[in-house]
């Protein structure tokens, strides 16, 4: 049984990479290493090769050289001869048969989506889409109520107030982010506790807050970089996508109106 899984395992992945054929990788005994040959031993692991450090891309590279040659090996003995080979083979085929079929399906179905179906479920489904809003703030930190009054004193004399922000971050927040001028970068409202949520979404771009915002981690000083409010993605920036997910329904409910009409006309034995 776990033969017959990985055969047909073997037979999908062939399926999805058969596409690839010139080699950029290098030769064994005059043989071309393909990019199915790295697939095949890279399995499903979610990687690509291109993505790998040298060291790992050695290790892969290695792993299809040992592979063929022993590949090469097995070709001169009589394995093809054998029952089990045939028997293997015969699965093999099998599997790469269904994944076919499933695939024009799949593809039929796809093409079939028109655009009223894709307009219709993005206008239902629109909130799916949403962005929310963003800031981009920096802020600085600090223990006491008086010391944060005495910093906004400092932006306030300051005539550069962004740089002069930037300078005292660096100088007095107590926060991870001062070293980096206060800089907390894009992040939706929800992701900070709801005192600095609330004082930072009230600044307009280039403002800091006049008074010390009171958290659980001390006062912080917030000046606001930036902010892109909240939107919807475009359809044509998720139109793939619906088509996909209307695909994936249509034919999740095919298959299963196939597989119960089968079903029926069957002789199934289970034991």
């Amino acid at each position: 049984m776990i033969k017959k899984t990985i055969s047909i395992a073997l037979a999908s992945m062939m399926f999805m990479t058969m596409v690839h054929a010139e080699s950029k990788y290098g030769t064994v005994n005059g043989q071309e290493i393909t990019q199915l040959d790295i697939d095949m031993t890279m399995g499903p692991s979610g990687m690509t090769f291109e993505t790998l450090d040298p060291a790992m891309k050695k290790r892969v590279l290695d792993m299809v050289v040992e592979r063929k040659l022993l590949a090469a090996e097995a070709e001169k003995s009589d394995v093809a001869k054998s029952d089990d080979y045939k028997k293997q083979l015969e699965e093999l085929k099998k599997g790469l048969l269904l994944d076919i079929w499933m695939k024009e399906k799949m593809t039929k179905i796809k093409d079939g989506i028109s655009k009223s179906k894709v307009e219709e479920f993005y206008k239902k489904n629109s909130s799916h889409y949403s962005i929310p809003k963003k800031l981009k703030a920096r802020h600085i930190l600090v223990k006491g109520e008086d010391n944060a009054t005495a910093i906004i004193k400092e932006l306030d004399a300051a005539k550069d107030k962004k740089e002069a922000f930037i300078k005292l971050a660096k100088e007095k927040s107590t926060g991870p982010s001062g070293p980096n001028g206060g800089d907390l970068g894009w992040f939706e409202l929800g992701r900070m506790v709801p005192e600095f949520s609330t004082a930072a979404d009230k600044l307009k771009k280039g403002e800091y807050t006049e008074k010390p915002v009171k958290t659980q981690f001390g006062y912080h000083i917030i000046y606001l970089d930036d902010r892109k409010d909240a939107s919807t993605k475009k359809l044509e920036e998720v139109e793939d996508s619906i088509k996909d997910e209307l695909a994936n329904k249509d034919f999740t409910e095919l298959i299963k109106a196939e597989t119960e009409k089968l079903k029926k006309s069957a002789k199934i034995e289970l034991k």
